[in-house]
C-alpha cells in the first residue's frame, strides 16, 4: 500500500527503492559515459537518486560528471538529467500566466537581477527567484544581496510562495527541497571544472526553474571573454536547449544571446553592485547595465502578459524606474526578507574595503579588450568569491571600471580601481601586475564598443 504522506512532485526514495528492479553499479556507469557511450534514462536516474542519497560519494559524482563534460550528451540523456533533478525535490504550481522568472548564466558585474525583478514586479509581474550562489569566475546573485545585513535567503518553501502570492517578488537561495540533486552537483561543478556543459547547464537551469513554478522564463545566455559560453554559436546552442525544454514542459520562453567581454556596468564585487544596482533604480545607473536590465524586464512584462506588445513592455519597464516604484519595490524586498532597507540611502551600511589602488594605463590608446574572466578570478584572489566549497565570501572587496572597451586613454589614466583592505596591499599590487600583463589589451587605432544585445530567441 501506498504510504498517504507522499506529496506530488516529491521522489520518495524508499519506495522507489523498493519498486525498482535495477541493479545498477557506479563504476560501470562512470566507464560507460567515459567511453562516450550514450547513458539510458533509468542509468541517468539511478545514478542521480543513489547521489542524492548520498550511495554514491562527491569523488565518483566527480568523475560522472568529467565524462559527461568531456564526451557529451545527447537531447535524451539531458531531458533524463533535467527529469531526475526536478524530481529529486517538490515542485511549486502557482495559479495564472503572470509568474515569470529570469535566468541569468552568470558573468562579471552582472547584478541585473536586483533591477529587472523590481522593475517587472511593480509593473504586475510576479518574480520567483531561486538564486545560486558564485560559480566559477562568477559572482552569485545570493552571495550579492547576502552583503546587506540581515537579508535572508534561507526562507523556507511554504514562506517562498506567501510571499510571493502577496507580495509579488521573492528571492531566495536553493532550498534542500527544490532540485536538492543540483544543489549537490552544483557545488561540484564549482571546483571540477565542469561548469560550461551545455547539457549540465540546461539541466541544473531548467530542474530549478521548473520546480519553482514559474509559467514563462527569460534567459540572458552571456557569451564573451567573461562568459562560460565563450562563442556566441555555443551561446545559441545553449539558448536553443532552454527554450525546448521549456517547450517540453509547456512554459512560454525567451533567450537573449548578450555580450560579456567585459564587466556588466562598472562594479565588480559585492557591495560594489547592490550599490550600482540601487543607483541604476535611480535612474543613475551605466548605459549598458541599465538598457539590458530594461530589455529583460520588458521581455518578463510581455510574457506575463501585462503588456500585449514587446515596445509597450519597454515603455512600462521604463516608467518603472522613473516613476520611482522599481526602487520602492527593491526597498520593499529587503525589509520583507529581514535586511536593513536604509542602506537605500546610506550605503555605508554596507561593508565596504577602505582602501583604494587605482590601476592605470600603460600606455596612451584605445582600450581593445579584457581577458574579463580573470578579473573574476583576481576578485577571488582578493577574497570576493570562492576558491573551495567552505570558503566565506568577503562582501567589502571590489573592483571599479572607470574605463570600457572602446575607451580612448592616456597613460597613467585609471582603468580600475581595487578596493581592499589595509592587510592586502600586497595581493592588490600583484593583481594590479596581472591586469596589465594577463587581461588588458590595448590598441593605437579607434575600437568599436561592443553591441550589448546580439540575439534574441524565442
Amino acid at each position: 500500500m501506498i504510504s498517504s504522506h507522499l506529496k506530488v512532485g516529491k521522489l520518495d526514495i524508499e519506495l522507489r527503492a523498493c519498486m525498482s528492479k535495477e541493479n545498477f553499479q557506479v563504476y560501470p556507469l562512470i566507464d560507460k559515459k567515459k567511453k562516450g557511450e550514450k547513458l539510458t534514462e533509468k542509468e541517468i536516474k539511478w545514478f542521480i537518486q543513489s547521489y542524492t542519497e548520498k550511495k554514491i560519494e562527491d569523488y565518483q559524482m566527480s568523475a560522472m560528471l568529467m565524462a559527461m563534460f568531456i564526451k557529451g550528451m545527447d537531447v535524451a540523456e539531458t531531458a533524463a538529467l533535467t527529469d531526475a533533478m526536478l524530481e529529486s525535490g517538490e515542485q511549486l504550481k502557482f495559479p495564472g500566466k503572470n509568474v515569470i522568472d529570469k535566468h541569468s548564466t552568470g558573468g562579471i558585474g552582472d547584478k541585473a537581477s536586483f533591477i529587472l525583478a523590481p522593475i517587472a514586479s511593480a509593473a504586475g509581474v510576479k518574480v520567483p527567484m531561486i538564486a545560486g550562489r558564485g560559480l566559477g569566475h562568477t559572482g552569485g546573485t545570493v552571495d550579492k544581496i547576502e552583503a546587506i545585513k540581515g537579508f535572508n535567503t534561507a526562507l523556507n518553501l511554504n514562506t517562498f510562495q506567501e510571499k510571493l502570492n502577496n507580495e509579488g517578488l521573492v528571492l531566495i537561495g536553493q532550498t534542500p527541497d527544490i532540485a536538492p540533486a543540483d544543489r549537490l552537483i552544483y557545488a561540484l561543478r564549482d571546483v571540477t571544472a565542469t561548469i560550461d556543459s551545455i547539457p549540465l547547464i540546461t539541466a541544473s537551469i531548467m530542474s530549478k526553474k521548473l520546480a519553482e513554478g514559474a509559467n514563462g522564463i527569460v534567459f540572458d545566455i552571456k557569451t564573451g571573454t567573461g562568459a562560460f559560453m565563450r562563442s556566441t554559436k555555443d551561446a545559441r546552442a545553449l539558448g536553443k536547449s532552454l527554450i525546448a525544454t521549456s517547450k517540453r514542459f509547456k512554459k512560454k520562453a525567451v533567450a537573449l544571446i548578450t555580450d560579456m567581454n567585459q564587466p556588466l556596468g562598472n562594479s565588480v564585487g559585492h557591495s560594489n553592485e547592490i550599490i550600482e544596482s540601487i543607483e541604476t533604480l535611480k535612474g543613475n545607473g551605466p548605459k549598458d547595465l541599465t538598457d539590458l536590465s530594461i530589455a529583460l524586464a520588458a521581455h518578463m512584462i510581455h510574457l506575463a502578459g501585462v503588456e500585449k506588445t514587446f515596445e509597450k513592455a519597454e515603455k512600462k519597464a521604463l516608467s518603472m524606474i522613473e516613476s520611482g516604484k522599481a526602487l520602492e519595490e527593491f526597498k520593499k524586498l529587503i525589509k520583507s526578507q529581514g535586511g536593513d532597507a536604509r542602506v537605500v540611502d546610506d550605503y555605508s551600511l554596507l561593508p565596504m574595503a577602505k582602501v583604494v589602488t587605482n590601476v592605470t594605463a600603460p600606455k596612451s590608446g584605445y582600450i581593445k579588450m579584457f581577458q574579463n574572466d580573470q578579473i573574476g578570478l583576481l576578485l577571488i584572489e582578493l577574497g570576493g568569491g570562492r576558491k573551495s566549497k567552505a570558503d566565506l565570501i568577503d562582501h567589502a572587496v571590489g573592483f571599479e571600471f572607470k574605463k570600457k572597451i572602446g575607451d580612448q586613454v592616456k597613460k597613467g589614466d585609471t582603468i580600475f580601481e581595487i578596493h581592499h583592505h589595509p592587510h592586502q596591499k600586497e595581493i592588490a599590487e600583484k593583481i594590479k601586475s596581472t591586469f596589465i600583463k594577463e587581461v588588458l589589451a590595448m590598441s593605437s587605432s579607434k575600437v568599436k564598443t561592443p553591441k550589448l544585445i546580439l540575439e534574441k530567441l524565442s
